[in-house]
């Protein structure tokens, strides 16, 4: 009974550390912006996810394949946290951390449960809690998909802990459901049925080397085929709900375009990126530093003596695990864990244009935390200071880390600091370039447009860096530069909307209107539900004098947005040109619902209205238009001339 109270207050004081360790390394993101990158598609620029939740954003939350993604879980989580902190990001970060505690909490009591060992559980779970390669997964709100995963994926571990000790229906199917949401949050939980046979063979042990009675002289232990065959089976659901999702990702990933074609990355490279990643994912697991939200793919640069030896490696790793694997099942089960819950993202099926990233690592390094926790004290097993010794090697490791990831989530407090950084730890980091003048562009557009040009030295055909500096140029009134870089955009991916849309605007500056409207229609050719194309041509069509077409395609921006402001606004003054006075009063009407202080709406239902012989209602709404902007000077001069006309008595 004393032995079970110690060890609750062992427990109860294990988790207190990592929990306040986590809170002492992470205290820090809650002064930090959303960073612009990711965020704006996930929650800033997102109107579905700043709605909250609702049966219009959940149905869209399951039904879009949006960020190159099908995860409605992340969305909800997303949308519920614009329910609760609206656009404060102070919020959006603490979730991300206090499910980053949960995980960690989680995972200690899934190997302690599992193994009954509290120590080497502990160090796990520190390893887990403070390492500076999770910094991305934890600091970065984008990333709430990997905590939020991970948070249900180990949740089934432990209701699959549940159902080995009492197997029913019940309990199993719990365990489908779990895994089943952890999908639809990401879907890197598809390696987990795998991981979940590593479990059976250690620490549940449910995978068995039997002596042969017939061969029992001769000491040859035989493999239980057919238990193993019923775990298998056991697990088909589960590989059956995997393939789903790798379908429903690769399609929405496909449509997307994140996917990277053969003829752009051989199999050959893949596989040779493959084979260092895995190995540098190790090397920076125990060195930790210089790490960057994006590490360039380095294509075929790669030396064969580093594939080679990297290849080699990794077939040492396997063979040991092999000859070991009966009298040290951890070394099989912490390296093929770390192996196998790589494979998704590890590059084979290449989404996006970097060669490795941090947040991959989230689960994948569990498994060499096992190694270490289990292998170390082991290998030390028959020294006489062993326990001192690991004692304080665990305290100046995790102190170590701490400290590490303290630094290194100070990178995340804004865009800014954070391409910096990438910038500075990598070499010809094209994106970190690219991406660094795009969170310098509100605030100092010459550095801005520095940075672009050193991303194009580095990739001179990199659209998004074309398209950025075309728009900073444009912005600058550097109109032919502009258009330029906007051409050779469009030469390499004549579908980039953006680019010939900001084409279009800029031509239109330039007073070359008709090859503007030549470029808002070639747009309009793929992409005929864009409101804004729409409403920019009509606005250039208005001022060609084209007054009907202009019409149409404003009428058309209604059809698609029917709260845009501005469309209602124009439309309406050119409807009162026209001489369709009441059409027009709709509309301005329709602006005023929308924004309710749009002093130009106002300032027109008052001339309306005033032409109608209505001079108290004029008088109302000039006044109202005032009243919200006491310097609207046609306001003011409208309500100056209305009552100049009460006072002479004309009508």
């Amino acid at each position: 009974m004393k032995h079970t109270k110690t060890n609750f207050l062992k427990i109860i004081f294990v988790s207190l550390c990592l929990i306040v360790a986590i809170i002492i390394t992470y205290a820090q993101v809650s002064n930090f912006d959303f960073v612009g990158y990711d965020d704006q598609e996930y929650i800033t620029e997102n109107s579905h996810v700043q709605e909250g939740l609702n049966l219009k954003s959940i149905n869209w939350a399951f039904t879009s394949f949006h960020s190159a993604n099908w995860h409605p879980v992340t969305w909800l989580s997303h949308m519920l946290d614009c329910e609760l902190y609206g656009l404060n990001p102070m919020g959006h970060h603490w979730t991300n951390v206090q499910f980053h505690i949960a995980n960690t909490l989680l995972l200690f009591f899934i190997f302690l449960k599992m193994t009954g060992v509290l120590w080497r559980s502990a160090f796990v779970a520190a390893l887990f809690a403070l390492h500076p390669l999770h910094v991305e997964s934890v600091a970065w709100v984008s990333e709430r998909k990997d905590v939020l995963s991970t948070f249900l994926g180990f949740l089934m571990i432990i209701a699959y802990c549940r159902y080995v000790k009492e197997p029913c229906l019940k309990k199993y199917l719990l365990v489908i459901m779990l895994f089943g949401l952890g999908l639809m949050a990401k879907p890197m939980l598809v390696t987990f049925p795998f991981v979940l046979l590593l479990l059976d063979y250690w620490p549940l042990n449910r995978v068995h080397f039997e002596n042969d009675l017939m061969r029992q002289s001769n000491g040859i232990t035989c493999f239980d085929f057919r238990k193993f065959l019923r775990l298998i089976i056991e697990k088909i659901p589960f590989f059956i709900l995997a393939i789903i999702s790798c379908i429903l990702t690769f399609l929405a990933q496909q449509s997307s375009g994140a996917v990277q074609a053969l003829g752009v990355l051989s199999i050959k490279t893949r596989t040779a990126n493959a084979l260092v990643s895995y190995v540098t994912y190790v090397l920076k697991a125990i060195w930790p530093i210089n790490l960057a939200v994006f590490y360039p793919h380095p294509g075929d640069a790669l030396s064969e003596w580093t594939i080679i030896g990297a290849a080699l490696v990794i077939a040492a790793a396997i063979l040991l695990s092999i000859r070991t694997f009966k009298k040290y099942p951890y070394i099989a089960v912490g390296l093929f864990w770390y192996l196998g819950t790589l494979v998704p993202v590890i590059g084979m099926v290449q989404v996006g244009e970097q060669a490795m990233a941090d947040r991959y690592t989230y689960i994948p390094l569990i498994g060499l935390f096992i190694l270490i926790a289990w292998g170390v004290p082991d290998l030390l097993k028959k020294w006489r200071y062993r326990k001192i010794f690991l004692g304080l090697s665990a305290v100046v490791i995790i102190l170590v880390l701490t400290v590490i990831t303290l630094s290194q989530a100070s990178h995340w407090k804004n865009g800014i600091a954070l391409f910096e950084n990438a910038v500075k730890v990598t070499e010809n980091n094209y994106k970190a370039q690219n991406n660094l003048g795009t969170a310098l562009g509100s605030v100092d557009l010459d550095r801005a447009i520095y940075h672009y040009k050193e991303s194009l030295k580095i990739k001179p055909n990199y659209v998004r860096a074309l398209y950025n500096l075309g728009t900073a140029l444009s912005e600058k009134g550097n109109y032919d530069e502009a258009v330029l870089c906007f051409t050779k955009a469009l030469e390499i991916n004549p579908k980039h909307t953006d680019a010939r849309m900001n084409m279009a605007n800029v031509l239109f500056k330039q007073d070359k209107s008709d090859k503007a409207v030549f470029h808002y229609n070639e747009i309009i050719k793929t992409d005929s539900e864009n409101a804004d194309v729409h409403y920019n041509l009509a606005y250039v069509l208005s001022y060609q004098g084209k007054l009907d077409d202009a019409i149409l395609h404003y009428k058309q921006a209604l059809r698609i947005n029917p709260e845009y402001l501005k469309a209602h606004y124009n439309l309406g003054n050119i409807l009162l040109k026209q001489g369709k006075t009441e059409e027009a009063f709709t509309h301005f009407t329709e602006a005023i619902k929308i924004n309710p202080d749009y002093v130009q709406a106002y300032n027109k239902i008052g001339e309306i209205l005033f032409k109608q012989g209505k001079i108290d209602g004029a008088k109302v709404f000039f006044s109202q238009a005032i009243e919200i902007d006491p310097n609207y000077k046609d306001a003011r001069k409208n309500l100056g001339i209305l009552n100049q006309t009460q006072k002479s008595g004309n009508p």
